[in-house]
């Protein structure tokens, strides 16, 4: 019985201590980069791993395509992507019934738009 009681009290632990793994909430002090963003290194990691599961070629829902360069850039450019996933009034939240980027992707994608949307 009492082996359950440790293991039980260990397993409780342990989900307690993994139910903030937000990186921003764990280390609040580190500083986002976003001199010289990259579209292959730095955006194209956040928008595969948030937005292709609706939005790549196979599965374009809405009609919104945001798999390659081009297709990413044409909502980058129209103000579309910000205002998506910054969840501003008009537009509809991005992504979909999960919660809002973390605010560094925010601004990498912001940066990256202000950079002049570069293929690099």
């Amino acid at each position: 019985m009492k082996n359950i009681q440790l293991i039980l009290i260990i397993v409780i632990l342990f989900l307690v201590g993994c139910s903030t793994d937000v990186e921003e909430e764990l280390y609040p002090s580190i500083e986002c980069q976003t001199a010289e963003m990259s579209y292959t290194a730095d955006i194209l990691p956040i928008i595969e791993s948030n937005c292709y599961q609706c939005h790549d070629a196979a599965n374009n829902f809405g009609g919104i395509t945001l798999e390659g360069y081009e297709g990413l850039k044409t909502f980058a450019d129209n103000g579309l992507l910000v205002g998506t996933i910054r969840h501003e009034s008009g537009f509809s939240f991005m992504p979909q019934g999960a919660p809002q980027l973390l605010s560094c992707e925010i601004e990498k994608i912001e940066a990256w738009i202000e950079q002049g949307t570069k293929d690099n």
